[in-house]
């Protein structure tokens, strides 16, 4: 099972060698038959069916249409944690069920950003980050912050991170993605006439796996006209593969207005020029376009929006958080017990909270290494 995946990248653009995992290699993996109760789960969530070989096996697809099949593994995740009372990172390990592809088509099969896989951190309660927490090892509340320059990478974290500054609005009710309630949107501190309902018809979401962002149709042209109009004097409108575009001469932090984004709660999410417009590579320099796309019913906020933002999202509470951040510091992480449940109790245990900078432990789960399969 290392290297018999049909249309996986053997390199990667990102500088990195992929690794197959090879479930042969490790002691502690087993594959899944269909008759198991781990697999179970996944065939009621309708993406799963039974090899011919009865291995539980799963496919799916995702909104650029490429798809990925292949066959569900349980094995072992290692990982370090600190514990309340302590600032020693403790290796800990837990079972989890996650998926070997066999098979993938579309963007899945570039090398231009081929990783080893994808981590799922959804709300549902097939995530990696779900199958975790409700064995009571890693609390109900994870944070990252991503760094928005070139290089990528960031801080990911099993725990809450602590910072000033950090706003909160409420999660709406979901199975699987984090929706809030986006209520207005305002360029140069002006507001868009846009009646919140169009927000609320598709939904509003978070997504670290979109790479720009997306606002519903009616948004999106007042959004593009606002923007268009404060720049008009200065910047020639045009268009690449659907986007709106300009040509510019000048730094665009100088001349692109401040966007804010707000939230029921009162959360307001301001974005710099750098933080929703993109620089198209294709063209000659000083062409930028507008990174927010248009779509029919959904709002999706995605890792344009997201980097160089400490985001926090709080299961306990139901809220999600953020706030402006150098992701190449070492921010605060709380270590307190509210933030754990235990499998054996439905209440939460309660201790008093305490902190500590991510310096003391950068082996808690800084990207790109936060996890790791055990092969042994």
């Amino acid at each position: 099972m290392s290297n018999t995946c049909v249309n996986c990248p053997r390199s990667s653009n990102l500088q990195i060698q992929p690794t197959f995992y090879d479930a042969t290699a490790s002691s502690t993996a087993r594959v899944i038959p269909c008759s198991h109760k781990d697999c179970a789960p996944f065939s009621k969530s309708g993406t799963s069916w039974c090899s011919s070989n009865g291995q539980c096996g799963y496919t799916f697809q995702y909104l650029d249409l490429s798809v990925t099949s292949g066959v569900y593994v349980k094995d072992e995740l290692r990982f370090d944690s600190i514990l309340p009372g302590s600032t020693i990172p403790k290796s800990r390990s837990a079972p989890i069920v996650f998926g070997v592809s066999t098979y993938q088509s579309g963007r899945l099969t570039s090398t231009q950003h081929a990783v080893d896989g994808i981590l799922g951190f959804g709300r549902g309660d097939l995530s990696v980050y779900s199958q975790l927490s409700s064995t009571g090892l890693t609390p109900r509340v994870f944070s990252h912050c991503l760094k928005g320059d070139g290089m990528g990478g960031g801080i990911f974290v099993l725990g809450k991170i602590l910072e000033q500054g950090i706003v909160y609005t409420p999660l709406t009710p979901s199975k699987h993605l984090y929706y809030v309630h986006l209520q207005s949107i305002a360029v140069s501190g002006d507001m868009l006439g846009v009646d919140p309902v169009v927000f609320t018809n598709g939904g509003t979401f978070f997504d670290t796996g979109t790479t720009h962002a997306y606002l519903v149709d009616e948004a999106h042209d007042q959004f593009v006209n606002a923007v268009t109009t404060v720049v008009s004097q200065s910047a020639a409108p045009t268009t690449r593969r659907g986007f709106q575009c300009y040509l510019v001469n000048v730094s665009v932090s100088q001349l692109f207005p401040a966007v804010s984004l707000h939230f029921d709660g009162g959360a307001s999410l301001v974005l710099k020029p750098e933080e929703y417009l993109v620089q198209s590579f294709l063209d000659p320099a000083g062409i930028w376009c507008l990174g927010f796309g248009k779509s029919p019913q959904l709002t999706i906020l995605g890792e344009l929006v997201l980097k160089d933002k400490i985001f926090v999202y709080d299961l306990i509470h139901q809220q999600i958080g953020w706030t402006h951040f150098n992701c190449s510091s070492a921010p605060n992480v709380s270590i307190s017990r509210d933030y754990f449940v235990s499998s054996a109790h439905s209440s939460l245990s309660t201790c008093s909270t305490g902190s500590l900078p991510l310096g003391i432990i950068t082996s808690v789960f800084l990207f790109v290494f936060l996890v790791k399969i055990v092969q042994s």
